[in-house]
């Protein structure tokens, strides 16, 4: 259980790839493509590495969780050629609605932080480059320094980042990400306000492979009343209570 540190105010949680900018950026395809080359650097073919790719994905969430499993792998070293590698100046930019949205979350009644699979320089570079960082009090992350560290959807990455905001109550947490089954392993931990950001009909990528955004669900998912939304501006109408009155 995570202790309170005297701050009761509930916390929105962000993610940030794919969820602070559209999945059109194509920054996932970018990124995949980076951490397919890194997989044959390592001596695999191309078929060899996709499987492989695909596989710590699905298994870990992570593909370099497996990386640093299985392998003799430099989590630092992979961080600079994958995610450090990518032109983000050049893929996203400032949304100035986006500011204004957060800009009129009512910070007398809760706080924002972020909730990243990325390591810490990536987040804190999408942050930036979005004018955002000013408007996120911290960020909970994978610490690639960190062995066997975890990442969503664990449950100990969700434990971890209320212990690291200092918040002891889950029903207070308000979350964000474009991952449903990110969403779904928070809702199952008693986050109480969780959204599903979902850009149906748009293409993104996972564990190495191209796919369509939907909403479809597995057949064993949960059944619990996580909402949908397409756009950001719409938790505006999910969440009014977070937000300042106009």
């Amino acid at each position: 259980m995570a202790q309170s540190n005297g701050d009761e105010r509930p916390i929105v949680w962000f993610d940030i790839d794919n969820t602070l900018y559209s999945a059109s950026a194509k920054i996932s395809h970018a990124m995949g493509e980076r951490i397919h080359a890194y997989f044959v650097s390592m001596g695999l073919d191309h078929d060899e590495a996709s499987e492989l790719h695909l596989r710590y994905y699905t298994q870990y969430g992570l593909a370099l969780r497996g990386l640093t499993r299985h392998h003799d792998v430099d989590p630092l070293d992979f961080d600079r050629k994958c995610d450090g590698s990518i032109p983000l100046e050049s893929m996203i930019s400032f949304k100035p609605e986006l500011r204004k949205l957060f800009e009129d979350i009512d910070r007398t009644k809760v706080r924002v932080w972020g909730l990243t699979n990325a390591y810490k320089p990536h987040a804190q570079r999408v942050l930036r480059i979005l004018k955002l960082d000013d408007l996120v009090e911290g960020i909970v992350y994978c610490d690639y320094t960190v062995k066997d560290f975890v990442c969503k959807p664990e449950p100990e990455y969700y434990h971890m980042a209320m212990k690291k905001a200092g918040l002891a109550d889950p029903s207070k947490c308000y979350f964000v990400d474009d991952n449903r089954g990110n969403v779904d392993a928070a809702r199952a931990l008693g986050w109480a306000h969780c959204v599903h950001f979902c850009e149906k009909g748009l293409e993104g990528v996972e564990g190495g492979k191209v796919k369509e955004i939907d909403n479809e669900r597995s057949p064993n998912a949960p059944d619990n009343d996580i909402v949908d939304i397409a756009d950001l501006e719409q938790l505006r109408v999910v969440w009014p209570e977070i937000f300042t009155e106009t």
